[in-house]
C-alpha cells in the first residue's frame, strides 16, 4: 500500500470516529468549564471563549478574584471596547501582597456576591469566574455553596472557571477540566513580565 493510500485510509477511519462522536453528543445545554494547572494561559484560555461568544452576539459576565490593583490587557480592553460585557474585580491585588487575611475574606465574599447575581442570571450565556479556585484553597469561601451556584445555575449558561488547583470536588462538579502545564517559562530565566503578554 502506497503513501497516500495508508493516508486517505487513516483519515476515512477518523473521520468516521468523529462523525460517531459528533451524532452520540445530543445533549443541548451549557457546559462548565475549569482550565487549571501551574502553567500560563488559564486567563487568555478562557478570555478567548469571551471572544467567540461575542462573536455570536452572547451575553457576557466577568468576576475577576485576585485581580484588580495592576490594570490588565483584558480589563483595559473590556472597559475601553466592550462596554456590554460586565466586569468586576475583586480590586485587592494577590493575597501574598496584602497579608491581611480578614480582609481578603469579606473581599471575596463581596465579589462571590456578584458573581452568584450572574449565575442565577439566565440573561448570561457566558460566565468567567477568573481565579475562583484560590478563593476555595484559601478557604475564603464555602467551598459547598460555591459548587452548588455553578452547578445549579440556569441550564443554558456557560461558565468558565480558571485557577490553579480548586480541588477535586470542584474537578468532579465540573464538565470539562483542562490542566495548563509549564514546561518551560520565561520568569524563571528572569525575564520580566511583558505587557501584552503576561498582563
Amino acid at each position: 500500500m502506497d503513501r497516500t493510500t495508508k493516508h486517505n485510509k487513516a483519515m476515512a477511519k477518523q473521520k468516521a470516529a468523529v462523525d460517531d462522536g459528533i451524532a452520540k453528543a445530543d445533549v443541548e445545554r451549557g457546559v462548565s468549564v475549569l482550565l487549571t494547572g501551574d502553567g500560563k494561559g488559564k486567563t487568555s484560555s478562557a478570555f478567548g471563549m469571551v471572544m467567540r461568544a461575542l462573536g455570536y452576539g452572547q451575553s457576557v459576565g466577568i468576576v475577576q478574584f485576585i485581580k484588580g490593583v495592576q490594570s490588565s490587557g483584558e480589563e483595559v480592553f473590556v472597559k475601553e471596547q466592550l462596554p456590554g460585557v460586565t466586569l468586576y474585580q475583586m480590586g485587592t491585588g494577590f493575597t501574598w501582597d496584602t497579608q491581611d487575611r480578614e480582609g481578603d475574606i469579606a473581599a471575596a465574599q463581596r465579589t462571590w456576591e456578584q458573581a452568584l447575581a450572574m449565575l442565577q442570571d439566565a440573561g448570561y450565556d457566558l460566565v468567567v469566574l477568573d481565579e475562583l479556585t484560590y478563593m476555595l484553597a484559601f478557604d475564603y469561601l464555602p467551598e459547598s455553596e460555591v459548587i452548588a451556584a455553578l452547578t445549579g445555575r440556569p441550564e443554558s449558561q456557560s461558565v468558565v472557571v480558571t485557577g490553579r488547583g480548586g480541588g477535586q470536588a470542584l474537578r468532579e462538579a465540573m464538565d470539562t477540566v483542562s490542566e495548563v502545564k509549564e514546561v518551560k517559562h520565561a520568569y524563571r530565566a528572569g525575564v520580566r513580565a511583558r505587557q501584552g503578554v503576561d498582563y
